[in-house]
């Protein structure tokens, strides 16, 4: 579980907690309208209440040193970005222009438009020798913090991408779906060789009955197997990026990486959910949610279902580690619901009289908040949403222990290739990798779909 899981469980924990010390605050406070009450009666709804305040302060130091871990890890996370990478030694101490208390030549408070920086540069090539100073200093500044690492479509395709590199930083890349629920499965080391993985399922097991008579023969059943075999996949994608942008921008090849990597990902993402036969969407047996007026009160009677599915289907190999997957206008449409009928049964880390709890986790960062019944929700927008009459999408309830994700350690890989456009001063940039999925390992998953499901609205009660 990650840091930031157990900050939501922590921070879930602690409001419940709190909702307890209310109810007996108000019991107490019930209590001492009454004209017959006594000084017992008083002294034993006070400790109460005092236990209840003293289970509060105990959460919120437990959530405090949570966050309090958090801000650490990301005090260490921002310097560790810093660090000049292994591969580029930092130039001596007499060959830099020692920055120390110095301003910086173009700064974001005097300059947040690099409006002087790019006086300089039209400046500098027209012959101004003071121009050409501050672009000097600039570039030995820019070396002295982030190494010699002074660097990519055509240079008009990114004519914001110049330094300073307080500009860069602005850019706008394309919003992709990404991966969220491949990150949430069980991830395994895909095999050095082969394009096939190779699964032994026991489809015919021992046979044990009771014995008729005594020196009778026990039961004897044969077990069987039958080989599942998962294919290994290959996603890959390619930009050609010109010399010049590669040479003369900065950070330009840096943001086709970034974005060439989210790609990547998204691709795994949206195969194992939607491929023809293997993908979760055509494994996944169906619970059907057929309604014209659909609620999230009627909806969750079938997400229990679904798991009651996923429990029978998998018996004594379930893990418990249940998971439901659905995209994010579902899960939004779900926290609109109003209403005066809870559970009856309450679970651990869900506020009494609530439909389950959110994290306010940003999308892509884990899972997204509780069910009523604990099961941790996880958003992808990989599903899809022009199912059923054309507007509809799905809920997934799996066991995540039983959805198998094979990766290359080191994938997704990067190749630089100049060689090949070197006649057009081209830079081909590839990136591609081996992965190989299944959830027939133990054939479990369940899917909420049907007329229920179509776009939701959102108004209220």
């Amino acid at each position: 579980m990650t840091l930031a899981e157990l900050i939501a469980q922590a921070r879930t924990a602690r409001d419940t907690a709190i909702a307890a010390r209310q109810q007996e605050q108000d019991a107490l406070m019930a209590l001492r309208s009454d004209e017959n009450l006594t000084e017992d009666a008083v002294s034993e709804r006070i400790a109460t209440r005092d236990a209840a305040d003293a289970e509060v302060t105990r959460r919120q130091e437990a959530l405090a040193a949570l966050e309090a871990e958090q801000v650490r890890e990301d005090e260490l996370a921002a310097l560790q970005a810093r660090t000049v990478p292994a591969a580029n030694r930092a130039p001596a101490y007499d060959q830099v222009h020692r920055v120390g208390q110095d301003e910086r030549t173009y700064r974001p408070d005097e300059d947040r438009r690099g409006a002087q920086f790019q006086y300089d540069v039209r400046a500098a090539f027209l012959g101004d020798y003071e121009a050409r100073d501050r672009l000097a200093r600039h570039m030995q500044e820019e070396r002295v913090e982030r190494g010699q690492q002074i660097r990519a479509v055509g240079t008009g395709a990114f004519a914001g991408l110049v330094i300073p590199q307080y500009l860069t930083d602005l850019y706008a890349p394309l919003a992709r779906a990404n991966r969220p629920f491949a990150d949430a499965c069980r991830r395994h080391t895909l095999p050095p060789t082969g394009m096939t993985v190779e699964i032994s399922r026991i489809t015919t097991g021992s046979g044990v009955d009771n014995q008729a008579a005594e020196n009778d023969a026990a039961t004897e059943t044969n077990m069987d197997d039958t080989a599942l075999s998962i294919p290994v996949r290959t996603a890959a994608g390619q930009q050609t990026a010109s010399r010049q942008s590669i040479e003369r921008g900065a950070g330009v090849e840096d943001v086709i990486l970034d974005d060439l990597f989210r790609a990547y990902g998204s691709r795994v993402d949206n195969t194992m959910l939607n491929v023809a036969s293997v993908g979760l969407t055509n494994v996944a047996t169906t619970v059907a949610y057929t309604d014209a007026t659909p609620s999230t009160a009627e909806l969750y009677p079938k997400v229990i279902e679904g798991l009651s599915g996923v429990e029978a289907a998998l018996l004594d190999q379930a893990s418990g580690d249940n998971l439901a997957v659905m995209h994010s206008r579902r899960w939004y449409w779900m926290q609109n619901a109003m209403g005066t009928s809870y559970p009856l049964i309450t679970q651990p880390g869900v506020v009494a009289q609530t439909l389950g709890a959110n994290y306010a986790e940003a999308y892509g960062r884990g899972v997204r908040g509780i069910l009523p019944n604990g099961t941790p929700v996880v958003v992808d927008n990989n599903i899809a949403t022009t199912l059923g009459g054309g507007t509809e999408d799905e809920i997934y309830l799996v066991d995540r222990q039983e959805c198998h994700l094979w990766e290359d350690p080191d994938a997704p890989v990067y190749i630089r290739a100049e060689q090949a456009k070197a006649a057009n001063l081209g830079v081909l940039m590839v990136v591609y990798g081996y992965y190989a999925f299944t959830f027939q390992r133990q054939p479990h998953a369940r899917k909420i779909a049907g007329t229920g499901l179509i776009a939701p609205t959102f108004t209220g009660a």
